[in-house]
């Protein structure tokens, strides 16, 4: 079960929204993608569209233009092939990497980052996941510190005397997927979905005009049949037990964006185009500055409540 959200904004995923907001688009890569995807299907199930139902491929994007050649559209068959048949479970990388190597976010080199939050098991002891891939702009904060502000880095930047140029090609999109093991129903996991936003923002992202910010969300819990009878027994949690799962969801989703920054690289991209990498050395001496370190290990309720 699975359901997508879309925040304000542009992007591909829901085209209603693109077009609502902005008129017509035409993005690249995204169209392969779905020719793969869909090859990709009728290779595992030869019955598609035959004995059984179509395929309905999901494929999202973000605009990585100021790195990546886009116009190449260097994405092939052979690559999508590859990345559906090696993916299994384990670490995973993050950082410059994937769908994630072309991307910017808040003035720096974004990316693709991963975080998880388990529930205690009186509250049903589920696990909820977070990927995001982060392309966009804002004014980055970290523990509550200014940490954009500090370095110079933030959106409208160059109006301020002060500060250091604005960083190139504000904006670009967000994608973020979560996953769950909590039997939730389609109605739920779009409530899930919805919180990304409340975590994205506690990092300083605030949906600019050019973003397209797309955010879906599935749960693993239950496997409904694919050929099934009349009627489906299912279990789902009751609504007043979902706020653990937003408050794990906006958490995981705050965490995945500063994994995306801290495992990030430099990148040199098209033209000569550069994206810094942010410098942890900075980082740290910002977040010293306003007493935002290792709260985590002095509060609950991981730590043991001495400050």
């Amino acid at each position: 079960m699975f359901a997508p959200t879309p925040s304000p904004g542009r992007g591909w995923g829901v085209a209603h929204s693109y077009v609502t907001e902005g008129g017509s688009d035409l993005r690249y890569n995204t169209g392969s993608l779905l020719r793969c995807k869909t090859q990709w299907s009728l290779k595992q199930n030869p019955e598609i569209g035959i004995r059984t139902g179509t395929v309905n491929p999901v494929v999202g994007e973000v605009n990585d233009g100021f790195l990546n050649d886009i116009q190449g559209r260097h994405v092939r068959k052979e690559d999508v092939f590859q990345a559906l048949e090696n993916a299994h479970s384990g670490p995973v990388e993050e950082g410059a990497v994937g769908a994630g190597t072309g991307s910017s976010c808040m003035g720096w080199k974004g990316g693709i980052g991963t975080a998880s939050r388990v529930l205690p098991v009186e509250l049903g002891g589920y696990t909820v996941g977070v990927l995001v891939q982060t392309n966009f702009d804002g004014v980055l904060t970290v523990g509550g510190a200014p940490v954009g502000r500090e370095l110079g880095r933030y959106s409208f930047s160059k109006y301020f005397p002060y500060s250091l140029p604005e960083p190139q090609d504000p904006g670009g999109s967000v994608m973020v997927v979560v996953a769950t093991d909590a039997p939730l129903d389609q109605r739920q996991l779009e409530r899930v979905a919805k919180r990304v936003g409340l975590g994205l923002a506690r990092t300083g992202f605030y949906s600019s005009n050019g973003s397209g910010d797309f955010f879906i969300a599935f749960s693993t819990a239950q496997r409904i049949p694919h050929t099934s009878g009349l009627t489906i027994k299912s279990e789902v949690v009751s609504n007043d037990s979902m706020s653990a799962l937003f408050l794990a969801t906006v958490e995981a989703t705050e965490e995945a964006v500063l994994n995306s920054l801290l495992k990030a690289t430099t990148v040199v991209g098209r033209d000569g185009n550069t994206r810094d990498a942010i410098d942890i050395k900075e980082l740290l001496q910002v977040l010293k500055k306003y007493n935002a370190l290792d709260w985590d290990k002095k509060l609950p309720p991981w730590g043991n409540g001495q400050k």
